[in-house]
């Protein structure tokens, strides 16, 4: 049934479709047998139809555990290394002159002036170029003892704020083995927040890039008064003069210099011990100030220990595309992974990741394309983005073209829903759209926020591949939960990983219960050697967010509200922030209405909105400026962008088609919006209404719309 929801319209005269699924069945008989003979596919099956988490008592609340993990809690990667230096010393030795790191060169830079009058940078990029484990080995070393050289001790906080690059995991790397406890915090946080972590954490060192330095450090620098060394990873930026009196700008490699003559005579003693902080990883909130989250070294190793064993045959043959940001636990985590199991990491970014991205000169190469990597982390904005793209595209094909898509399109989910492949409309319709990721992945991770349905089997289809749903906090070092790769169902995180267990608390409030039929339901408790420590220098809310049961294991109140079903498997189905009580006694999850109709062509980005003083649900919706201007079009109405995003005439007409979505989704009547604010400007982290994961920020909306929604609940406007 979800299935069929899920299918794509086409225009097909009934009589030729006869005729059409006729030479299916036919089709599908034929290559049935040699398939089931020959097909690894039949494990796959009865894989994912088997148990993957049991709880590990009979008593309601009890906590689940992988099958594969029942007895005792996976906490080490390999024998002894129990540290992140030596995770990567071992790896160093076993993958020697292997390739690790990649970068592509810059070949030309220029400008592109637009029709709007606007100026795009565009690049035109050339190969990668690589380092292997032994030249990042000693690059890392080299750094570490150069720091040491400016004054850096073992213990002491050390703040890095760069783009996704090589140099952001060396210099990770030399923290890790001369035990500094790295701060991260996201290139794209706001200047305030910045602050905030750097003068929380007390920093003297800042590792940054010229870009960075010159434009957001630049307006913070002079409210930072611990400040007093910036290195830069890409060379000397030619305007330095500016900066306070006391500041030192360095370049790694002038560091990395130091580093190499120094006497390292006495570095023994600093290595790290498991229990030490390796880093500070700063989350953007949904609201207030960012929090530090602690994340010791038996944390990480906990945590990619448990990604690991969920993503089969890792191993040399395999790229990674790292373009997320670094200062992110899921990017963080999945490059550690690779790292550690001789993969290699080619390096990317949003603007430059595919043939069609902003920063590419038309007819030049992205990096997917160029790199062909086998496994890729995305977020789910990326993802829904990839999904707009290629239907609007699919909507501008001849009739033809169009309904043989929809057509292989609808036959792939059928067979993917019971467990077979479809090799033959895998090379011959959906290998185009594959080449858009360069046509190698193998396995496409999803986490930071949930996927829908309609997106990941939009993916499954059309990218040829599994889609590993994850889910994690970075209070929980990134690790939760992963589904399998033979596990096709939608909308589910999957098992709990061999390094963690989970349980469900009874949330009364919500009307949770783990003793619920058919599924128990509750708060998420993760507990397990990936819990982190706690947030920095705030033991009020560490108190409140971690608890430690009586056999000394700690625990992570996550305030999502999960399910868990008859294999094991996990579904998030609500958040305990998101719960609004409605005038009339009904309770509304704005998540859940948001997810319902975040997909539609129409909605680039939608916040709902509640008040327990009214009856109903109202929204704010970012349009698609071009499904609007259509719609616009259709319905007779003239205006610019910022005219037709004011006129209660479209409001009404977006209302129509939410209202419809809505009920598709089974939405609760008192669930869909009533009235909506059609946003002609989008959410972006720099606006502040969104965190840097695309996140809404529910604080920051609300003040944001406050004149709107007192319009749309009928209070005088003055």
């Amino acid at each position: 049934p979800q299935a069929a929801k899920m299918k794509l319209k086409h225009n097909i005269n009934p009589v030729l479709l006869q005729f059409i699924n006729f030479i299916i069945l036919v089709y599908s008989l034929i290559t049935y047998i040699p398939w089931y003979l020959f097909s690894g596919s039949r494990q796959a099956i009865a894989k994912a139809k088997q148990v993957k988490a049991k709880p590990v008592n009979n008593k309601p609340g009890g906590a689940y555990r992988s099958v594969n993990s029942l007895h005792c809690l996976a906490s080490v990667l390999y024998p002894g290394c129990d540290t992140l230096d030596k995770v990567f010393k071992y790896a160093k030795t076993k993958f020697k002159d292997k390739k690790l790191l990649g970068t592509r060169e810059i070949l030309k830079e220029e400008d592109e002036i637009q029709p709007s009058g606007k100026v795009f940078k565009k690049v035109i990029l050339g190969k990668y170029t690589w380092l292997s484990y032994e030249d990042v080995y000693i690059k890392a070393v080299n750094f570490g003892n150069g720091l040491a050289v400016l004054g850096q001790q073992p213990k002491t906080n050390i703040a890095i704020f760069c783009e996704t690059r090589a140099e952001w995991m060396i210099a990770a790397q030399a923290c890790f083995m001369c035990n500094y406890q790295l701060v991260t915090l996201y290139a794209t946080l706001g200047g305030p927040a910045i602050v905030h972590g750097l003068n929380e954490t007390e920093v003297t060192t800042i590792i940054t890039s010229k870009e960075l330095m010159q434009t957001k450090l630049k307006e913070i620098v002079s409210q930072v008064p611990l400040l007093r060394h910036i290195i830069t990873v890409d060379g000397k930026p030619t305007t330095w003069s500016e900066f306070p009196k006391g500041v030192i700008v360095h370049t790694m490699a002038s560091v990395q210099a130091m580093g190499a003559k120094a006497d390292t005579g006495n570095k023994q003693q600093s290595r790290p011990v498991p229990s030490d902080i390796a880093v500070i990883m700063y989350t953007s909130g949904s609201t207030g100030v960012p929090k530090g989250v602690m994340i010791s070294h038996c944390n990480i190793i906990a945590g990619i220990t448990g990604m690991a064993e969920r993503i089969p045959n890792l191993g040399e043959k395999d790229i990674y595309i790292g373009y997320l940001p670094l200062a992110h636990v899921l990017e963080l985590s999945a490059e550690l992974v690779c790292l550690s199991h001789g993969c290699r990491i080619g390096y990317s970014s949003p603007q430059t990741l595919a043939d069609q991205s902003s920063k590419i000169k038309k007819g030049s190469k992205g990096d997917v394309t160029t790199l062909k990597p086998t496994l890729m982390a995305a977020v789910p904005e990326i993802m829904d983005r990839i999904y707009k793209n290629v239907m609007n595209k699919v909507n501008e094909m001849t009739s033809f073209q169009r309904n043989l898509f929809i057509l292989a399109y609808n036959y792939k989910m059928e067979q993917i829903s019971k467990g077979y492949t479809t090799p033959l409309c895998d090379s011959l319709i959906f290998r185009k759209v594959r080449m858009l990721l360069g046509g190698k992945i193998r396995i496409l991770l999803c986490g930071g926020a949930p996927l829908s349905a309609a997106t990941q089997r939009f993916m499954n289809i059309c990218f040829c591949c599994p889609v590993g749903q994850g889910y994690g906090l970075t209070e929980s070092a990134g690790a939760g939960t992963i589904t399998e790769v033979w596990d096709y169902t939608t909308g589910r995180v999957g098992a709990p990983l061999v390094c963690c267990e989970i349980k469900l608390m009874n949330w009364e409030e919500g009307g949770y219960y783990n003793t619920d039929k058919p599924y128990p339901r509750g708060e998420i408790l993760i507990g397990g050697q990936n819990v982190t420590v706690g947030y920095y220098k705030n033991e009020a809310r560490t108190k409140k967010d971690f608890t430690v049961d009586e056999n000394g294991q700690r625990w992570l109140h996550t305030g999502d509200i999960g399910e868990f079903h008859q294999d094991g498997c996990l579904k998030i189905i609500d958040r305990k922030k998101d719960l609004v009580k409605l005038q009339a006694g009904e309770y509304v999850s704005l998540g859940k209405v948001e997810a319902a109709l975040k997909n539609l062509p129409l909605v680039d980005n939608i916040c709902a909105y509640a008040s327990s003083f009214h009856s109903y649900v109202i929204g704010f919706v970012v349009p698609n400026q071009k499904e609007l201007a259509e719609l616009a079009r259709k319905k007779g109405f003239k205006g610019t962008w910022e005219e037709i995003c004011n006129s209660p005439e479209m409001e009404k007409e977006v209302l129509k088609v939410l209202a419809e979505a809505a009920m598709a989704a089974n939405l609760e009547k008192f669930e869909i919006p009533v009235k909506i604010r059609l946003s002609p400007d989008p959410w972006t982290p720099e606006t502040g209404l969104v965190t840097d994961a695309f996140k809404l920020k529910r604080k920051e909306l609300t003040a944001y719309y406050q004149m709107d929604i007192d319009r749309m609940y009928g209070k005088n406007v003055k």
